[in-house]
């Protein structure tokens, strides 16, 4: 029970301060910087298939689909942003 309050205490930390650098990012960095998170929740869904193959339990099981599926999405809508901002600046 010990090592899942601190695992907790950790995850909890980590969405404040990434809610807070998030937020502080001028709107010019958000594409480039989404760019760059694609790698990371690349680096994620790598992560959480293995968490989720290991079949630990029901609940890292389920808590692993649940991080493939919004890693996942966040690569999508990286690749998504970053397309559209290389469209603006094709030529006509």
């Amino acid at each position: 029970m010990e090592a899942f309050a601190v695992t907790l205490t950790v995850f909890v930390l980590a969405m404040f301060v990434g809610f807070e650098v998030i937020t502080k990012v001028p709107p010019t960095l958000h594409t480039p910087l989404m760019s760059g998170s694609n790698a990371i929740s690349g680096i994620t869904i790598i992560g959480a298939i293995l968490l989720a193959g290991l079949d630990l339990t029901a609940l890292t099981t389920t808590l692993a689909f649940v991080a493939v599926v919004f890693a996942t999405i966040n690569v999508v809508g990286g690749f998504l942003v970053t397309h559209r901002m290389l469209e603006m600046f094709k030529r006509k």
